[in-house]
Protein backbone atom coordinates (compact mmCIF):
# COMPACT_ATOMS: atom_id res chain seq x y z
CA UNK A 1 0.00 0.00 0.00
CA UNK A 2 2.99 2.38 0.89
CA UNK A 3 4.79 1.59 -2.56
CA UNK A 4 1.34 2.69 -4.31
CA UNK A 5 1.13 5.96 -2.46
CA UNK A 6 4.73 6.88 -3.48
CA UNK A 7 4.53 6.19 -6.89
CA UNK A 8 0.82 7.93 -7.13
CA UNK A 9 2.56 10.78 -5.75
CA UNK A 10 5.70 10.74 -8.33
CA UNK A 11 3.54 10.51 -11.07
CA UNK A 12 2.66 14.15 -11.17
CA UNK A 13 6.06 15.05 -10.01
CA UNK A 14 7.80 13.45 -13.50
CA UNK A 15 5.12 15.20 -16.00
CA UNK A 16 5.59 18.36 -14.11
CA UNK A 17 9.61 18.14 -14.83
CA UNK A 18 8.50 16.80 -18.31
CA UNK A 19 6.01 19.65 -18.95
CA UNK A 20 8.75 22.35 -17.41
CA UNK A 21 11.34 21.22 -19.87
CA UNK A 22 9.60 21.58 -23.07
CA UNK A 23 8.18 24.72 -21.94
CA UNK A 24 11.36 26.39 -20.53
CA UNK A 25 13.16 25.05 -24.26
CA UNK A 26 10.67 26.71 -26.02
CA UNK A 27 10.52 30.04 -23.97
CA UNK A 28 14.12 30.55 -24.83
CA UNK A 29 13.61 29.37 -28.36
CA UNK A 30 10.82 32.10 -28.57
CA UNK A 31 12.13 34.96 -27.03
CA UNK A 32 15.58 34.47 -29.22
CA UNK A 33 13.34 34.15 -32.48
CA UNK A 34 11.60 37.32 -31.46
CA UNK A 35 14.31 39.22 -31.28
CA UNK A 36 15.61 37.83 -34.98
CA UNK A 37 12.38 38.72 -36.56
CA UNK A 38 11.60 41.93 -34.49
CA UNK A 39 8.06 40.18 -33.71
CA UNK A 40 6.69 41.68 -30.71
CA UNK A 41 4.30 39.01 -30.54
CA UNK A 42 6.63 36.74 -29.87
CA UNK A 43 8.19 38.74 -27.11
CA UNK A 44 5.01 39.31 -25.87
CA UNK A 45 4.08 35.55 -25.89
CA UNK A 46 7.32 34.34 -24.40
CA UNK A 47 6.56 36.04 -21.46
CA UNK A 48 3.26 34.67 -21.25
CA UNK A 49 5.09 31.37 -21.56
CA UNK A 50 7.40 32.69 -18.91
CA UNK A 51 4.65 32.53 -16.25
CA UNK A 52 3.78 28.74 -17.42
CA UNK A 53 7.62 28.06 -16.46
CA UNK A 54 6.98 29.71 -13.15
CA UNK A 55 3.97 27.98 -12.09
CA UNK A 56 5.23 24.60 -13.07
CA UNK A 57 8.48 25.60 -11.12
CA UNK A 58 6.35 26.57 -8.03
CA UNK A 59 4.16 23.57 -8.02
CA UNK A 60 7.77 21.33 -8.41
CA UNK A 61 8.97 23.79 -4.75
CA UNK A 62 5.53 22.88 -3.72
CA UNK A 63 5.85 19.12 -3.51
CA UNK A 64 9.71 19.08 -2.60
CA UNK A 65 9.45 21.02 0.00
CA UNK A 66 6.10 19.70 0.74
CA UNK A 67 8.11 16.84 2.00
CA UNK A 68 10.57 18.51 4.29
CA UNK A 69 9.60 17.89 8.10
CA UNK A 70 9.50 21.01 10.33
CA UNK A 71 12.72 21.39 12.47
CA UNK A 72 13.29 23.49 15.81
CA UNK A 73 14.37 26.23 13.67
CA UNK A 74 11.35 26.09 11.59
CA UNK A 75 8.60 24.80 13.39
CA UNK A 76 5.56 25.43 10.15
CA UNK A 77 8.21 23.57 8.26
CA UNK A 78 9.50 25.45 4.68
CA UNK A 79 5.47 26.32 2.76
CA UNK A 80 6.24 29.65 2.97
CA UNK A 81 8.85 29.13 0.04
CA UNK A 82 6.40 28.75 -2.84
CA UNK A 83 5.03 32.51 -1.84
CA UNK A 84 8.23 34.02 -2.15
CA UNK A 85 8.60 32.23 -4.83
CA UNK A 86 5.75 33.39 -6.28
CA UNK A 87 6.09 37.17 -5.22
CA UNK A 88 9.70 37.14 -6.88
CA UNK A 89 7.59 35.31 -9.65
CA UNK A 90 5.34 37.80 -10.09
CA UNK A 91 7.63 41.24 -9.69
CA UNK A 92 9.70 39.85 -12.70
CA UNK A 93 6.56 39.45 -14.59
CA UNK A 94 5.23 42.44 -14.17
CA UNK A 95 8.23 44.70 -15.41
CA UNK A 96 8.54 42.73 -18.25
CA UNK A 97 5.28 43.27 -18.99
CA UNK A 98 5.35 46.63 -18.60
CA UNK A 99 8.37 46.72 -20.46
CA UNK A 100 6.35 44.92 -23.61
CA UNK A 101 3.91 47.43 -23.69
CA UNK A 102 6.46 50.40 -23.55
CA UNK A 103 8.22 48.89 -26.36
CA UNK A 104 5.12 48.67 -28.28
CA UNK A 105 4.26 52.33 -28.04
CA UNK A 106 7.32 52.65 -29.52
CA UNK A 107 6.78 50.19 -32.33
CA UNK A 108 3.29 52.48 -33.33
CA UNK A 109 5.60 55.04 -33.85
CA UNK A 110 8.21 53.32 -36.01
CA UNK A 111 7.16 49.97 -37.10
CA UNK A 112 9.65 47.46 -37.51
CA UNK A 113 9.83 44.85 -40.45
CA UNK A 114 8.89 41.41 -39.17
CA UNK A 115 10.08 38.18 -40.75
CA UNK A 116 6.67 36.69 -41.16
CA UNK A 117 7.09 33.13 -42.34
CA UNK A 118 9.95 32.32 -39.12
CA UNK A 119 7.02 34.08 -36.77
CA UNK A 120 4.25 31.44 -37.91
CA UNK A 121 6.42 28.26 -37.69
CA UNK A 122 8.24 29.31 -34.18
CA UNK A 123 4.12 30.56 -33.13
CA UNK A 124 2.84 26.71 -34.54
CA UNK A 125 5.46 24.79 -32.73
CA UNK A 126 4.74 26.95 -29.52
CA UNK A 127 1.06 26.10 -29.98
CA UNK A 128 2.19 21.59 -30.25
CA UNK A 129 4.12 22.82 -27.02
CA UNK A 130 1.18 23.64 -25.12
CA UNK A 131 -0.91 21.16 -26.33
CA UNK A 132 1.22 18.55 -25.63
CA UNK A 133 1.38 20.07 -21.57
CA UNK A 134 -2.04 20.38 -21.66
CA UNK A 135 -2.56 16.79 -22.35
CA UNK A 136 0.06 16.04 -19.48
CA UNK A 137 -1.26 17.79 -17.10
CA UNK A 138 -4.87 17.24 -17.93
CA UNK A 139 -5.53 14.28 -15.35
CA UNK A 140 -3.27 15.41 -12.27
CA UNK A 141 -4.48 18.72 -12.70
CA UNK A 142 -8.07 17.28 -10.83
CA UNK A 143 -5.93 16.24 -8.20
CA UNK A 144 -3.55 18.85 -7.21
CA UNK A 145 -4.37 22.69 -6.59
CA UNK A 146 -0.88 23.25 -7.41
CA UNK A 147 -0.97 21.54 -10.87
CA UNK A 148 -4.16 22.74 -11.34
CA UNK A 149 -2.83 26.39 -11.44
CA UNK A 150 0.01 24.78 -14.24
CA UNK A 151 -2.26 23.55 -15.85
CA UNK A 152 -4.93 26.65 -16.58
CA UNK A 153 -1.07 28.72 -16.97
CA UNK A 154 -0.50 26.42 -19.98
CA UNK A 155 -4.21 26.81 -21.45
CA UNK A 156 -3.86 30.45 -20.89
CA UNK A 157 -1.12 30.77 -22.93
CA UNK A 158 -2.48 28.31 -26.15
CA UNK A 159 -4.74 31.20 -26.35
CA UNK A 160 -1.40 33.44 -26.82
CA UNK A 161 -0.09 31.40 -29.15
CA UNK A 162 -3.14 31.41 -31.62
CA UNK A 163 -3.12 34.91 -31.69
CA UNK A 164 0.86 35.02 -32.85
CA UNK A 165 -0.28 32.47 -35.34
CA UNK A 166 -3.25 35.24 -36.27
CA UNK A 167 -0.98 38.08 -36.48
CA UNK A 168 1.40 36.15 -38.57
CA UNK A 169 -0.74 35.01 -41.09
CA UNK A 170 -2.58 38.75 -41.26
CA UNK A 171 0.99 40.50 -41.71
CA UNK A 172 2.08 37.40 -44.10
CA UNK A 173 -0.77 38.27 -46.23
CA UNK A 174 -1.55 42.09 -46.41
CA UNK A 175 2.04 43.68 -44.60
CA UNK A 176 0.00 44.79 -42.02
CA UNK A 177 2.65 45.20 -39.32
CA UNK A 178 0.78 46.93 -36.77
CA UNK A 179 -0.95 43.79 -36.24
CA UNK A 180 1.69 42.83 -34.47
CA UNK A 181 2.07 45.33 -32.05
CA UNK A 182 -1.97 45.13 -31.33
CA UNK A 183 -1.10 41.23 -30.52
CA UNK A 184 2.02 41.94 -28.19
CA UNK A 185 -0.24 44.82 -26.32
CA UNK A 186 -3.32 41.94 -25.96
CA UNK A 187 -0.99 39.64 -24.60
CA UNK A 188 0.58 42.16 -21.85
CA UNK A 189 -2.93 43.21 -20.89
CA UNK A 190 -3.50 39.39 -20.72
CA UNK A 191 -0.60 38.35 -18.28
CA UNK A 192 -0.88 42.03 -16.19
CA UNK A 193 -4.35 41.22 -13.98
CA UNK A 194 -2.61 37.86 -13.38
CA UNK A 195 0.50 38.88 -12.68
CA UNK A 196 -1.02 41.56 -10.37
CA UNK A 197 -3.09 38.46 -8.87
CA UNK A 198 -0.64 36.44 -8.27
CA UNK A 199 1.60 39.63 -6.43
CA UNK A 200 -1.56 39.88 -4.51
CA UNK A 201 -2.03 36.92 -3.04
CA UNK A 202 1.70 36.23 -2.17
CA UNK A 203 1.63 39.61 -0.43
CA UNK A 204 -1.63 38.75 1.38
CA UNK A 205 -0.33 35.39 2.86
CA UNK A 206 3.13 37.29 3.63
CA UNK A 207 1.91 39.78 6.02
CA UNK A 208 -0.49 36.95 7.29
CA UNK A 209 -3.86 37.86 5.92
CA UNK A 210 -7.16 36.39 6.39
CA UNK A 211 -7.45 34.12 2.72
CA UNK A 212 -9.51 35.58 0.48
CA UNK A 213 -12.13 32.56 0.38
CA UNK A 214 -12.63 33.48 4.22
CA UNK A 215 -14.93 36.06 6.48
CA UNK A 216 -13.83 36.16 9.80
CA UNK A 217 -16.44 37.88 11.13
CA UNK A 218 -18.45 34.83 9.93
CA UNK A 219 -16.77 32.66 11.45
CA UNK A 220 -16.59 33.73 14.77
CA UNK A 221 -20.42 33.88 14.59
CA UNK A 222 -20.44 30.27 13.80
CA UNK A 223 -18.00 29.56 16.91
CA UNK A 224 -20.22 31.35 19.34
CA UNK A 225 -23.16 29.33 18.97
CA UNK A 226 -21.29 26.67 19.62
CA UNK A 227 -22.74 25.69 22.91
CA UNK A 228 -20.84 26.31 25.95
CA UNK A 229 -19.24 29.07 24.40
CA UNK A 230 -19.69 32.68 26.07
CA UNK A 231 -17.52 34.47 24.31
CA UNK A 232 -14.70 34.67 20.91
CA UNK A 233 -11.64 36.88 21.26
CA UNK A 234 -7.61 36.95 19.67
CA UNK A 235 -9.44 35.13 16.74
CA UNK A 236 -5.97 34.87 14.06
CA UNK A 237 -6.90 33.21 10.61
CA UNK A 238 -3.44 33.25 8.39
CA UNK A 239 -2.08 30.82 5.29
CA UNK A 240 1.77 29.25 5.59
CA UNK A 241 1.00 28.66 1.82
CA UNK A 242 -1.93 28.16 -0.82
CA UNK A 243 -4.17 25.69 0.70
CA UNK A 244 -3.27 25.14 4.07
CA UNK A 245 -4.70 27.46 6.96
CA UNK A 246 -3.96 28.35 10.40
CA UNK A 247 -6.97 29.32 12.64
CA UNK A 248 -5.86 30.42 16.68
CA UNK A 249 -8.33 31.50 18.96
CA UNK A 250 -8.93 31.94 22.83
CA UNK A 251 -13.11 30.35 23.81
CA UNK A 252 -13.88 31.78 26.71
CA UNK A 253 -16.70 29.81 27.99
CA UNK A 254 -20.18 29.85 30.11
CA UNK A 255 -20.52 29.12 33.39
CA UNK A 256 -22.76 26.45 33.36
CA UNK A 257 -19.85 24.43 30.81
CA UNK A 258 -19.50 20.82 32.12
CA UNK A 259 -16.60 19.62 29.26
CA UNK A 260 -14.22 21.25 27.86
CA UNK A 261 -13.23 18.50 26.11
CA UNK A 262 -16.29 18.66 24.36
CA UNK A 263 -16.67 22.13 23.48
CA UNK A 264 -13.22 21.63 21.74
CA UNK A 265 -14.07 19.06 19.91
CA UNK A 266 -17.47 20.24 18.85
CA UNK A 267 -14.91 23.61 17.55
CA UNK A 268 -12.30 21.95 16.08
CA UNK A 269 -15.23 19.52 14.30
CA UNK A 270 -17.12 22.67 12.84
CA UNK A 271 -14.06 24.03 11.51
CA UNK A 272 -12.67 21.42 9.65
CA UNK A 273 -16.07 20.59 7.96
CA UNK A 274 -17.43 23.46 7.28
CA UNK A 275 -14.37 25.63 6.58
CA UNK A 276 -11.91 22.84 6.20
CA UNK A 277 -9.45 24.48 8.47
CA UNK A 278 -7.71 21.64 10.40
CA UNK A 279 -4.68 23.13 11.95
CA UNK A 280 -6.32 24.52 14.65
CA UNK A 281 -4.93 26.02 18.17
CA UNK A 282 -7.90 26.56 20.90
CA UNK A 283 -6.98 28.33 24.33
CA UNK A 284 -10.13 27.82 26.89
CA UNK A 285 -10.84 30.52 29.49
CA UNK A 286 -13.33 31.00 32.09
CA UNK A 287 -15.85 33.68 31.60
CA UNK A 288 -13.55 36.85 33.54
CA UNK A 289 -10.21 35.55 32.95
CA UNK A 290 -7.62 38.33 32.02
CA UNK A 291 -4.65 36.93 31.17
CA UNK A 292 -3.25 40.69 30.84
CA UNK A 293 -4.13 41.17 34.14
CA UNK A 294 -2.52 37.87 35.40
CA UNK A 295 0.88 38.59 33.59
CA UNK A 296 0.80 42.33 35.46
CA UNK A 297 0.27 40.45 38.84
CA UNK A 298 2.61 37.98 38.35
CA UNK A 299 5.41 40.71 37.37
CA UNK A 300 4.93 42.35 40.63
Amino acid sequence: MGHAHSHGAQAPERKLWITLGLTGTFLMVEATAGFLTHSLALLSDATHMLTDVAALGIALAAIRIGRRAADHKRSFGYYRFEILAAAFNAVILFLVALYILFEAVQRFRHPAEIASAPMLAVAVIGLVVNLIAMQMLRDSSQQSLNVKGAYLEVWADMVGSLGVIGAALIIRLTGWLWVDTVVAVGIGFWVLPRTWTLLRDSINILLQGVPEAFDLALIEADIKVIPGIFEVHELHLWALTSGRNVLTAHLVLSPETSSEKAVLHATSNMLRTRYNISSTTLQVEPVGFHPDENEEAHRH
